[in-house]
């Protein structure tokens, strides 16, 4: 894999722990120069730590025996520090190639009695700073004349919900939405847009190794694609397909043909 992706930089948010980490692993491995944007906040959301970007990048540096890595330790959750990172990439390496938005944060709590300080946190987080630093980067990627690769860590929780999760699945669905408009404003550009979404107990490393097959020079076809990881498999979730017509009807009847085309999949709805 050493020289898959020679010369090209990535930015990764969420870079010091988990998935990030090992998403900046790969690439790095791979020959990339990475950005490792975490302001090492706690899974809440809570306090920050500019040390875990700082040993990741160090870490990157010793196993590449060069300079290949540097931290950013700012939230990237305001257009401003957006630019800023996107500014760093470009000052330090020259420009920008690839943008893997995986930062997130969780704060779970039923609808009910959810806290909406809590519910903005979590947009903010996981939703619009993803937008925000897609938005500064495509900004360069589009002038650029060679290719660019955007990939968003999404969750199983955008498609299917999950308990006390409503912020969380609501940022995520989001994420899907914003993959697939900015496959479509970017197509033109040569910049492909793709989301990621790991399964419950996926090893780090499969999820990387997807990641870093998106951002190969192989992986220009694919774009605007929900792709799935589950016991080193990748699966792809596809289009809606039709389970009924609109035909003049009572509504109980409708309902009833819906229900009988779905069958199994209605007896446990938290299952993808």
């Amino acid at each position: 894999m050493s020289g898959l992706l020679q010369g090209q930089v990535a930015i990764v948010t969420g870079a010091g722990r988990g998935i990030g980490r090992a998403i900046a692993d790969q690439l790095a491995a791979a020959g990339a120069q990475i950005i490792v944007a975490d302001n090492g906040t706690s899974s809440a959301g809570d306090g920050s730590d500019p040390e875990v970007a700082r040993a990741t990048a160090r870490e990157l540096n010793d196993k590449a025996g060069r300079q290949c890595a540097l931290a950013f330790t700012e939230s990237v959750a305001s257009p401003g520090v957006a630019r800023q990172l996107v500014d760093l990439a470009l000052k330090a390496f020259g420009g920008v190639d690839i943008v893997v938005n995986n930062a997130a944060i969780q704060r779970n709590a039923p609808v009910f009695s959810a806290d909406a300080a809590d519910w903005d946190a979590v947009i903010r987080t996981n939703l619009s700073a993803a937008f925000y630093l897609t938005s500064a980067a495509s900004r360069i990627l589009r002038y650029r004349g060679k290719p660019g690769r955007i990939v968003n860590i999404v969750s199983s929780a955008g498609l299917s919900g999950a308990l006390g999760q409503a912020a969380y699945a609501s940022a995520k669905a989001g994420l899907l939405g914003l993959t697939r408009v900015a496959a479509m404003d970017l197509a033109d550009a040569q910049i492909t847009a793709n989301a990621v979404l790991p399964f419950a107990g996926i090893e780090p490393a499969d999820v990387a190794r997807l990641v870093t097959a998106l951002c190969s020079p192989a992986g220009s076809p694919i774009t605007g694609q929900l792709l799935g990881v589950r016991d080193r498999e990748v699966f792809l979730f596809g289009q809606p397909r039709p389970v009924a017509r609109l035909e003049a009807g009572a509504p109980d009847a409708l309902a009833g043909d819906i229900a009988s085309k779905l069958g199994s999949q209605l007896a446990d709805p938290f299952v993808l």
